[in-house]
């Protein structure tokens, strides 16, 4: 914990106090006595006295406005449930403060005091320090889940900090209610680095006897330590956000794209895409930040989008299962004959899709295809399993559609909601439910998906205390809403689709066995890409025309060397990689000449060229001295790790713990020697 010896900016501390032997006569403060009286004087006849800082008087009268009583025993606590609410919606500030928190355990443990960290509402997220002070907090219920704004509690450090928008310390009898009178505390408020609102507050309390003027500039530099901490990870988020648009960008060389961070700031911009953004909605930019992600949650944002920019696409980058930011693109109109920008369409409801869609003639995806067939027949539910990539979507849409009417069909990723708001999602809440709810209710998936299928992604994710929630939905067909009393009936069909092996979760206590029968009462395993032959050719052909059309270009031709090289690749992404190479490939090659091997991305060049070197070793035969040579050892080394890669030479190198351009060119020279006659 870094302290700082200059003087902080704010309010310090009136002289003294009762236990602090008359230290500490800062600022002309009066005397403690004089304090005391001018505090008696305020509650029984509300005058005010020049003996008193002018700041603290402020408060005072602020606390007399909220009818604060001086008799107050302590602040409010909220629940558990709420708390966790509250911490859930600061976690990037619990994050960021947990350093400072961790080294206060240290180095406060035997002063008597107590390091608080509180939101912006004033409530306490965390406490850390001296276990007496702690325990004694609880008296006043200074102490997690406590709320210490001025409206609550009167005149402390914390809530005057947050009212006041600047540190200040609160010394004995300047607190507004006696019972928190045997305080002294210093607080100053955390801004957001770039926006600069406040987020929250840091704190050192302890008894008046504890009494430290240098607490005010402590608690300062904390207040930066955290905001330094925060600076770090936006930049980091922002670093990220950039990434992913820079690594897409050749997939939107027409289109005018804006990226955006998690506070809705804009990262980056096309020239024309301000713009276009003003021309189609002056409401969905406001100075510098985007309207619909800064005014709304993350799981809000591409519904803000479409509705104040219809037409346009959302992109959403996560870091660590958390939304950082995304990219809106903003796709260019299509003109008509005379050249008159026509207005741009909303993207129609996708169609329904059918097993002829699910490309492929392998064994393997045969054999999974036909039995979804006679599994979507029966109407039960199915459970899809399989790694991320191996297209479960596709099969869950087919599934869908193989009856009619076949009604809605509803897609919810389980792993890419919060923790917080997953509940109101697949269930819906009814009105005041939580902070921040619609005013009308809202209703959630599974009863957007009456009558229709829902399909529950990375189902694995789900939070345990939920797992039964929607157990009793399946068994009962009833749905009740977040803080509601009134079932609804919902009829659904349900697909499941995993790529955990539920039954070890289940074995391990991390999913209902219950529940488990219950979605997995059919299930069927998708074959990765890598186990189904051919079908990556098909797969190629198909993705690379898509792409072709959408460019308004020519269908793409491979070379007999790309085709190979693209066929031993490994695919460990499975179908969703193939179909990423096939539109960085018409986007990046010249549609005039076939796609030849070295236009491949390295990780599907190593694949051919791993093979290569494979088979030159096998036609060259043992050295001369195998035991003893060691480049014959070298090469059996590299070549196993190779073989074990699947061909991929990033992972390769890595495990043998050399450079890739090192393994390259190992590699490159093998494949030059003269072959053995």
């Amino acid at each position: 914990m870094t302290f700082s010896n200059t003087a902080a900016t704010g309010e310090t501390a009136t002289s003294g106090g009762r236990g602090a032997s008359g230290a500490a006569r800062a600022g002309g403060a009066g005397h403690p006595c004089d304090i005391r009286r001018a505090w008696e004087a305020f509650h029984q006849e509300g005058t005010t006295s020049p003996a008193v800082r002018p700041a603290v008087i402020a408060s005072w009268q602020r606390s007399r406005a909220h009818a604060i009583a001086a008799s107050c025993a302590g602040a409010p606590v909220v629940s558990e449930a709420e708390l966790h609410r509250r911490r859930q919606q600061n976690l990037r500030l619990v994050h960021a403060a947990r350093p400072a928190m961790e080294e206060a355990r240290a180095l406060l443990a035997d002063a008597h005091s107590m390091l608080v960290l509180a939101d912006p509402a004033g409530t306490i997220l965390e406490t850390e320090g001296d276990l007496r002070a702690v325990d004694t907090g609880h008296e006043v219920r200074l102490q997690r889940g406590g709320v210490w704004r001025e409206a609550e509690i009167g005149t402390n450090a914390i809530g005057t900090a947050l009212a006041a928008g600047r540190p200040v310390q609160i010394h004995a009898d300047e607190h507004f209610c006696a019972a928190v009178q045997r305080w002294t505390c210093a607080a100053a408020p955390v801004r957001h680095p770039t926006e600069h609102t406040v987020l929250g507050a840091v704190d050192i309390s302890g008894s008046t006897d504890t009494f430290n003027p240098q607490n005010l500039a402590h608690a300062v530099a904390l207040a930066h330590q955290i905001e330094a901490v925060l600076s770090r990870r936006i930049a980091r988020e922002h670093d990220l956000v950039l990434r992913h648009f820079l690594n897409k960008r050749s997939l939107w060389l027409s289109e005018e794209i804006i990226a955006f961070s998690r506070a809705g700031a804009l990262i980056f911009s096309t020239d024309l895409a301000l713009k276009e953004l003003a021309r189609r909605n002056d409401a969905a930019l406001i100075g510098d930040r985007l309207v619909p992600v800064r005014e709304s949650a993350p799981a809000d944002w591409a519904r803000r989008v479409g509705e104040l920019l219809p037409g346009a696409s959302l992109e959403i980058v996560r870091a660590d299962g958390e939304e950082i930011g995304g990219v809106v693109v903003l796709h260019a109109p299509r003109r008509s004959r005379a050249g008159v920008r026509d207005a741009p369409r909303p993207a129609p409801a996708p169609p329904h899709a059918g097993f002829e869609d699910i490309i492929g003639e392998s064994p393997a995806l045969v054999a999974a295809r036909e039995t979804a067939r006679r599994m979507a027949d029966s109407g039960m539910p199915v459970l899809l399993e399989g790694e991320t990539g191996v297209g479960k979507e596709v099969f869950a849409r087919a599934i869908h559609g193989a009856r009619a009417p076949a009604g809605p069909f509803v897609p919810v990723n389980c792993g890419g909601l919060p923790r917080d708001l997953i509940a109101s999602e697949l269930f819906g809440y009814e009105k005041g439910a939580f902070t921040g709810a619609d005013a009308g209710g809202r209703p959630g998936k599974v009863e957007a998906a009456d009558g229709g299928l829902l399909c529950l992604d990375e189902m694995g994710e789900m939070p345990l205390e939920l797992q039964s929630y929607l157990l009793r939905v399946l068994e009962d067909g009833i749905v009740y809403r977040v803080g509601g009393h009134t079932g609804r009936r919902v009829s659904l069909r349900l697909v499941s689709m995993t790529n955990r092996d539920l039954s070890a979760e289940v074995a391990a206590g991390r999913f209902r066995r219950d529940l488990y029968y219950r979605i997995a009462a059919l299930r069927l395993a998708i074959p990765p890409l890598r186990e189904r032959g051919d079908d990556v050719l098909l797969l190629l052909d198909h993705h690379a025309r898509r792409a072709a059309a959408a460019a308004d270009r020519p269908a793409p031709r491979f070379t007999a060397a790309a085709l190979a090289a693209l066929r031993a690749h490994s695919w460990p992404g499975n179908v969703r990689e193939l179909r990423n190479v096939a539109d960085m490939l018409v986007a990046m090659t010249d549609p005039a000449r076939p796609i030849d091997a070295d236009d491949l991305p390295a990780e599907v060049r190593g694949a051919a060229v791993a093979a290569e070197v494979r088979a030159a070793a096998v036609a060259a035969g043992p050295p001369a001295d195998e035991a003893t040579d060691l480049k014959s050892l070298e090469r059996s080394a590299i070549l196993a790790a190779v073989e074990a890669a699947g061909g991929n030479l990033s992972k390769a190198a890595k495990t043998l713990r050399i450079a890739r351009s090192t393994l390259y060119l190992r590699l490159a020279a093998w494949e030059r020697e003269p072959r053995r006659p």
